[in-house]
């Protein structure tokens, strides 16, 4: 058979990073690692052909080619992927669809042949096994966590690798906190599995035979899940891995903020290669922490955990909410504080969504609450929540608390702010030209031509002469408040999506 493996195109979001990518070339930030591992699981007498909407088109040729199409996707992909499915439909060729869209949506997609839901290592076999007996159902779900330990590498062959600024690796799945919002629970459990050491180096040895030496995103929801395994097992095992290779490769994931609490853990991840970590902070308001079940952000003094992780080493990116049943005005103010003082230059903002499949989709449900669209963007100003504060008010709030935080002035004063905390690790790194002419994009687009020129070249100027080691990273965020501040725009000029 040929296997036509799609993976939907982003539409331009706060983590597309569109208008980042143009300085250095590349088309997509990261590949689609779960349709990659599907790749793999499927019988090697089968040909595969991979089209990533991101960084090509789809083409007629494409579909004619295909026996059959399998299309994964995530709810921000969903208009995208109905395209997809469209245009394969019209050609007859059949769809296997999976992923989170699917997944927690599937009753909206009655035109896709063959679902394919929850976790692959489960269902897939099914369906497969179905096939070959001529019989596939339309429907394969589970309610049982497969283990990890078995899952196989995916399959890098079929990546076009020059096309993305990062690689994706998987080490856990699951996670043990209850946050009402998030929907990594309903799909993943609360119980933490983990691949093994041996299982995460192979795959980096594939991911470095293939010659990547930039970038490489642990995709885990909460990496420090299982603490005791990674300072024992995992990070040693990395640790040693770069010293014997001479790796260069920089880390970077997703984590809880307690992080802070732990300097040996901290330490172990700046020399394992963790440069940088995603942190949901949602808010500094107490109640609000309460109200969506984030407890473990409460009774914390969340700006000195902050400055813990960014002096050890590790830059912290993070998610805010507004909308929270208990928020009033006065959290537009407070949220702008909080962001400026800590010096977290990825603030990535947003109305409070209820995703299928949280408990805060079913609460609004049964107070009827619930709007029909949700559009999975955690930065649009969209939501599908009739809110308690006066929508007017939270729409209002909203526009000026992200206007305030992405205009060049504040941008950049985040930016210093977070250097003057940060403490650049001791890290093995190559010279690489894609940085230099990022560099020199950088000068002309936001020295020359851009408004933020003055705060662009001060910032520079300061750090060339108080943080040398930390000037491709001051680049690096310069060139990303470019890409924040196009999305802020589009997403901003007018007020559609909230309930008025």
């Amino acid at each position: 058979m040929n296997i036509l493996l799609i993976y939907p195109e982003f539409p331009d979001t706060f983590w597309s990073f569109k208008h980042a990518l143009k300085f250095v070339k590349k088309k997509a930030s990261l590949p689609p690692l779960g349709i990659l591992t599907i790749a793999a699981m499927l019988p090697k007498t089968w040909q595969r052909r991979l089209v990533d909407l991101n960084v090509r088109p789809l083409n007629n040729t494409d579909i004619e080619w295909a026996d059959m199409a399998f299309i994964s996707a995530m709810t921000v992909q969903q208009e995208s992927a109905r395209m997809v499915i469209a245009s394969c439909k019209s050609a007859g060729v059949p769809v296997v669809a999976g992923g989170p869209l699917f997944t927690t949506s599937f009753d909206q997609f009655p035109e896709v042949d063959h679902l394919v839901l929850n976790e692959a290592e489960t269902t897939l076999p099914l369906f497969l096994e179905d096939l070959q007996n001529g019989a596939p159902k339309h429907l394969y779900t589970a309610s049982e966590y497969p283990d990890i330990t078995r899952t196989v590498a995916p399959e890098w062959e079929l990546l076009d690798r020059k096309k993305y600024a990062s690689m994706a690796i998987q080490f856990s799945r699951g996670c043990p906190y209850r946050c009402d919002f998030c929907n990594v629970t309903a799909l993943f459990g609360h119980k933490i599995r983990t691949k093994t050491s041996a299982q995460i180096i192979e795959e980096l040895e594939g991911i470095r035979r293939m010659g990547w030496q930039d970038s490489i995103f642990f995709v885990d929801d909460n990496f420090i899940a299982h603490r005791a395994y990674l300072k024992k097992e995992l990070l040693p095992a990395l640790i040693a891995w770069r010293e014997a290779n001479g790796v260069t490769n920089k880390f970077y994931t997703e984590c809880s903020i307690n992080l802070a609490d732990d300097a040996e853990l901290m330490d172990q991840m700046v020399r394992a290669g963790f440069n940088q970590v995603f942190i949901g902070i949602e808010t500094p308001d107490d109640a609000g922490l309460q109200e969506c079940g984030k407890q473990h952000n409460t009774s914390r003094d969340m700006l000195e955990n902050i400055r813990h992780i960014q002096q050890a080493g590790i830059e912290v990116q993070g998610g805010f909410i507004v909308g929270f049943d208990t928020d009033t005005p006065s959290i537009f103010q407070k949220q702008i504080e909080f962001i400026q003082t800590s010096g977290i230059v990825t603030a990535m903002v947003g109305i409070l969504q209820a995703l299928p499949g949280t408990k805060l989709y079913d609460r609004m449900k049964n107070e009827g609450r619930l709007l029909n669209h949700v559009s999975g963007d955690n930065a649009d100003s969209n939501t599908n929540i009739v809110p308690i504060m006066d929508p007017e008010l939270l729409r209002n709030g909203y526009r000026e608390m992200m206007n305030h935080l992405y205009a060049p002035k504040h941008y950049y004063q985040r930016i210093r702010t977070l250097l003057k905390e940060y403490h650049a690790p001791k890290l093995k790194s190559r010279f690489r030209m894609s940085q230099f002419m990022a560099f020199a994009r950088s000068t002309v687009i936001l020295g020359v031509i851009g408004k933020e020129r003055f705060q662009y070249w001060r910032m520079l100027g300061w750090t060339f002469i108080h943080r040398q080691n930390s000037l491709p990273l001051a680049v690096t965020l310069a060139i990303y408040g470019h890409h924040f501040r196009k999305v802020c725009t589009l997403h901003l000029r007018d007020a559609r999506h909230l309930p008025g």
